[in-house]
C-alpha cells in the first residue's frame, strides 16, 4: 500500500513497518536540492515532486499557475510548438497532441542534460529559466492620437510564461527540417540558456526585449 504525501511517500512494509521514501519528479529527478535564486521567480516556480505531472485541468482556474509544476507547464506548451502569437506554423509529425508523448520528450531531454552536464537536470532547467526570463519589455501607449512605445517591468508570472515559450519555440526551430531531433534540440536549448550563451534562443530574445525597453525609457 502506497500513499503519496506532498514531498515524501509513505511505504508500508511487512510487520507494520513504515519507511519514508523521498519523492522524485517522474521517479527520476530529485527536486529537493533545487533552489530558485531569482527573488522575483521564487513564488511562481513550482517544483513540488510528483510521480506523474498531470493535473487533468483540476487547477486550471489558478490565475498565476503557481500550483502547476513548472515541468508540467513545459510539457503542455510542447504540445503546440508552432504557435507564434496569433500566427500558427505547421505541426510536425512528432507532435500529435498526446500528453504522454510530450512527457517522454521532456524526460529524454532531461536525461541528456544529466549525462552531458553531470548535474541535476531540474537545477539546470531552473538556472535556464532565470537566465532567459526578461525583466523589462515595451508596451504601446496612445497620446494625442499618436502611439509611443513605453518601457514597463515584467511581472513574475509573465516572465515565466515568456521563457517557457522561448524554450519550446527555440527547440522547435532547431529541430524543424534539421538532423537534430526535438529531444536533442530541447536539451541543447536548456543547456545553452543555463550557460547564458548567446546561441540560446531564449537568451537572445531576452536581450532583444530588454534593449528595446532601454531605448523606450
Amino acid at each position: 500500500m502506497i500513499s503519496l504525501w506532498r514531498d515524501f511517500g509513505r511505504v508500508r512494509l511487512r510487520r507494520g513497518v513504515v519507511r519514508m521514501v523521498e519523492m522524485k519528479v517522474f521517479g527520476l529527478f530529485d527536486a529537493s536540492e533545487v533552489r530558485v535564486e531569482d527573488p522575483g521567480l521564487k513564488k511562481v516556480i513550482n517544483l513540488n515532486a510528483k510521480l506523474m505531472l498531470k493535473s487533468h485541468g483540476r487547477i486550471k482556474w489558478d490565475p498565476a499557475r503557481t500550483k502547476v509544476n513548472v515541468v508540467e507547464r513545459l510539457v503542455n506548451l510542447l504540445q503546440v510548438p508552432g504557435s507564434r502569437g496569433k500566427k500558427h506554423r505547421i505541426i510536425t509529425s512528432w507532435i500529435t497532441g498526446k500528453h504522454t508523448r510530450c512527457t517522454n520528450i521532456v524526460i529524454d531531454a532531461f536525461k541528456i542534460i544529466e549525462t552531458k552536464t553531470g548535474e541535476n537536470p531540474l537545477k539546470v532547467f531552473v538556472k535556464a529559466i532565470e537566465n532567459g526570463a526578461p525583466r523589462d519589455e515595451t508596451t504601446t501607449i496612445v497620446m494625442g492620437g499618436s502611439k509611443y512605445p513605453q518601457a514597463v517591468d515584467v511581472s513574475p508570472r509573465r516572465r515565466l510564461n515568456l521563457v517557457l515559450r522561448y524554450f519550446v519555440n527555440g527547440s522547435y526551430d532547431k529541430a524543424f527540417n534539421k538532423k537534430a531531433t526535438i529531444v536533442e534540440a530541447l536539451a541543447k536549448e536548456i543547456m545553452l540558456a543555463a550557460d547564458n550563451s548567446g546561441e540560446s534562443y531564449a537568451v537572445r530574445k531576452r536581450i532583444d526585449t530588454e534593449k528595446q525597453a532601454d531605448a523606450a525609457r
